[in-house]
């Protein structure tokens, strides 16, 4: 992935960013993703919070209730109605991606991390102006959260390389297209780096 800057002028101040990791949970854990595997963006996830917390910067991890989502009236033909119910593990945040139990977790009930929950208000009491977004999936609950984020204020920043999504051409659609007109597209190396 190029970057239309160079690493010397992307610099994130540490108290003033947070991670916010989406929905790296059991309930989608078994979704095939590309372009890598749910494993792969967990592996590279847990050691980007960690990064940050040596940074005493914010980590937040962001969970979709299964359980009590908002459902929406759409094409019947996306809607399995033989599929079981999801069990109740399936909102757990997988415990390979290292959350730790005093940082903050938000359950929501729709794709975007901001809508209906304390996103906007927890990250303004950290004095949070910067958030780096990673997780599953990249087209639906990353890109839903980036467009929040950039109408709400935030400047934006996506670690490409620890997100993934059903398939390869809808990451590349948010990647290429998406997200450079709400933000910064880097590596999880990028913006270890750039963390001071």
């Amino acid at each position: 992935m190029k970057s239309s800057e160079h690493t010397s002028d992307f610099i994130l101040t540490a108290e003033k960013t947070a991670l916010v990791i989406i929905d790296l949970q059991h309930g989608l854990a078994v979704m095939p993703v590309a372009p890598r595997t749910f494993d792969e963006v967990v592996d590279r996830t847990a050691h980007l919070a960690e990064s940050f917390r040596q940074k005493k910067s914010h980590v937040i991890w962001v969970r979709f209730d299964f359980h009590n989502f908002r459902r929406l009236v759409v094409d019947q033909a996306m809607i399995d109605p033989n599929a079981p119910p999801f069990p109740p593990e399936s909102v757990e945040i997988v415990p390979e991606a290292g959350k730790r139990p005093d940082e903050l977790l938000i359950t929501k009930r729709f794709w975007g991390a901001f809508d209906t929950t304390t996103l906007e208000a927890e990250l303004h009491k950290r004095g949070v102006d910067t958030i780096v977004l990673c997780g599953i999936s990249t087209d639906i609950g990353v890109e839903s959260t980036a467009r929040s984020a950039a109408t709400l204020g935030f400047n934006v920043v996506v670690a490409e390389d620890a997100t993934s999504a059903r398939n390869m051409e809808t990451h590349l659609n948010a990647i290429e297209q998406i997200f450079p007109f709400l933000g910064r597209v880097r590596s999880a190396s990028q913006i270890e780096a750039a963390l001071v």
